[in-house]
């Protein structure tokens, strides 16, 4: 399963993550896992302008045999040309990861093409997409409820959008069938959710105690199957055909290694349902800093 792996590298550029105590990963690490992610086929790379340095890490480590997607902020509100502003953004981006044209852009901010400029801001995609500097669009979403209101008007090449065996919104709103069913490539993210799903009872924030019922019910299943938290989480997303890539964030290389041994793991067909969440304060790690 490693080819439907994608490296997530955040943390190559910022201090990211739950369960990180690492910080931002070193650049001489960081370039042992990309080496180390290619050489066993994991070539496509996920990365932002908001992620801090990491396009710039990725541009001196050497990524033009790699697919790079890169997610493209929201619009400042004084950018009279949006076109202008688009294609200055992704040269850029170009120059910074030292490479020709990007195999994929998202916006990061999908929202902003419900706004009054929003045809404008996908036209300047669809533009800088035609003149051969990215091969697919599309955009980074939060809720897949995004999507009632995005697809039709504003067709996607790739889709990314966040699951797990808690989070599990894209698949049980429709929204991966249908995705797949209109050849949209599906990326998902957040298999560990940013590493809560991996931390033992004694290391997890007191913040999230309130779900204690839940974590109980996961360490249950756990122990009935005799899997590792990593082995779960990862067989659970790849157990669905439907997600093309499972882009997966790494701190050092024993962790990619880690994650790479459990991707070869049987996959999970089934998870029980009481381990599904809805509580957005919980799946959604913009809402931790509530707790």
């Amino acid at each position: 399963m490693t080819s439907r792996l994608a490296l997530g590298t955040v943390q190559f550029g910022l201090d990211y993550g739950i369960a990180n105590a690492g910080g931002i990963v070193p650049f001489e690490a960081a370039k042992t896992i990309v080496r180390a992610a290619q050489s066993v086929g994991v070539d496509t790379l996920d990365t932002a302008i908001a992620y801090g340095t990491s396009e710039q890490t990725l541009g001196r480590i050497g990524v033009q045999s790699h697919h790079v997607i890169s997610k493209m902020p929201g619009v400042p509100p004084d950018i009279s040309d949006i076109g202008d502003w688009v294609r200055s953004q992704l040269e850029q981006s170009l120059k910074r990861l030292d490479i020709s044209a990007l195999y994929g852009l998202l916006l990061h901010q999908p929202a902003q093409l419900r706004a009054e400029r929003g045809r404008a801001l996908y036209e300047a995609l669809r533009d800088c997409q035609n003149a051969g500097l990215v091969k697919k669009i599309g955009y980074s979403i939060y809720d897949p409820g995004e999507l009632e209101h995005l697809f039709a008007p504003y067709p996607p090449d790739i889709i990314q959008a966040p699951l797990n065996i808690l989070d599990r919104r894209l698949v049980d709103t429709g929204w991966l069938a249908r995705l797949n069913e209109a050849g949209v490539i599906v990326h998902t993210r957040s298999a560990f959710l940013q590493g809560l799903l991996l931390m033992s009872s004694t290391s997890r924030p007191s913040g999230f105690n309130r779900w204690d019922a839940l974590w109980a019910r996961w360490q249950q299943f756990l122990d009935e199957t005799r899997m590792t938290p990593i082995e779960a989480c990862l067989g659970f997303v790849l157990g669905h055909a439907a997600v093309d890539n499972v882009v997966v964030g790494v701190n050092s290389l024993a962790h990619f290694e880690e994650i790479l041994a459990a991707s070869s793991k049987p996959l999970l067909t089934r998870a029980p349902d009481d381990l599904s969440s809805t509580d957005l304060n919980l799946i959604e790690p913009s809402n931790w800093s509530r707790l």
